[in-house]
């Protein structure tokens, strides 16, 4: 890997074939020590990541973006499941070299973190799960509908269709969801792809799957694991992020008050706080 950056929006795509294809990556902070690997949610690629998390984790841990099969800089067909997503995951994982990282899944990324450390669990020493519940969650499989109905919203406003989906409609909401595309914006040069219809389809398919699954065995996972969200999350309902952390042993949370699906984007500086705090124990 390439000498790190200290900013993100200053990274240079990477680009390391995995079995036989081509990923795309990004990677600051520092090279010791237990790596973050992201995962990152529907319709997102590594420019979709919010620079203030990503430059306050690299802060003391190495950070690595990528985008999953398909997806922005990557080549290949997107999956249409989870666990296919999390195959990929743990593929580019051991093509990096590494043995054991900690693990922050948003959303999709989330559910594709979990899928991971049940199929793997010695790869995750921590894991860090924003906006998702388990398989089979609260609200779930209403995740398609919300996404159509609000891109139309989005077509007719000309707003960006994260507005509404990720932030409240309350003045800090609006507010926060502004800082937050703008942050975004801050990427000029060097970005990838955006999603193509067809592989926003296939990760609806995924998401789909994973809402109709029946719920897994929480007690399974094993590593110590942080949750956060909204409280106010329309994607992923709030209450399942309570499921979470009353099913996984060794589990905490954090809800953000006036807050949604990007909770932790919101309330990016608490969260990166807490996030650091957990990895240090």
């Amino acid at each position: 890997m390439n000498a790190q950056t200290s900013r993100y929006v200053d990274a240079e795509t990477q680009f390391l074939s995995v079995n036989g294809t081509r990923f795309a990556y990004r990677t600051i902070g520092p090279k010791s020590g237990v790596p973050i690997v992201m995962f990152n949610h529907l319709a997102g690629t590594i420019d979709d990541w919010d620079p203030s998390v990503v430059d306050g984790l690299a802060a003391q841990h190495q950070v690595l973006t990528f985008d999953n099969r398909g997806i922005g800089g990557s080549e290949g067909a997107t999956p249409q499941t989870v666990a296919g997503m999390a195959d990929d995951g743990i593929a580019f994982i051991k093509a990096l070299g590494l043995a054991q990282v900690y693990m922050l899944g948003f959303s999709l990324g989330g559910a594709v973190v979990q899928d991971i450390v049940f199929k793997e669990p010695e790869l995750a020493q921590k894991i860090i799960l924003g906006g998702i519940g388990p398989r089979g969650g609260i609200g779930i499989r209403n995740i398609p509908g919300q996404a159509y109905r609000n891109q139309l919203r989005s077509l007719l406003t000309f707003t960006d269709i994260r507005v509404f989906l990720f932030f409240t409609r309350t003045e800090n909401g609006k507010r926060a969801a502004r800082r937050f595309l703008s942050r975004l914006s801050e990427k000029k040069t060097g970005r990838v792809r955006k999603v193509s219809i067809k592989s926003f389809r296939a990760q609806l398919a995924a998401i789909a799957e994973y809402a109709s699954s029946a719920p897994p065995d929480l007690s399974r996972i094993a590593m110590p694991t942080f949750v956060a969200n909204g409280e106010h999350d329309i994607m992923v309902p709030s209450v399942n992020s309570a499921h979470l952390m009353l099913g996984i042993p060794n589990a905490r949370l954090s809800l953000y008050k006036d807050a949604g699906h990007g909770g932790i984007f919101q309330y990016h500086d608490q969260f990166v706080e807490e996030s650091l705090a957990f990895l240090s124990e």
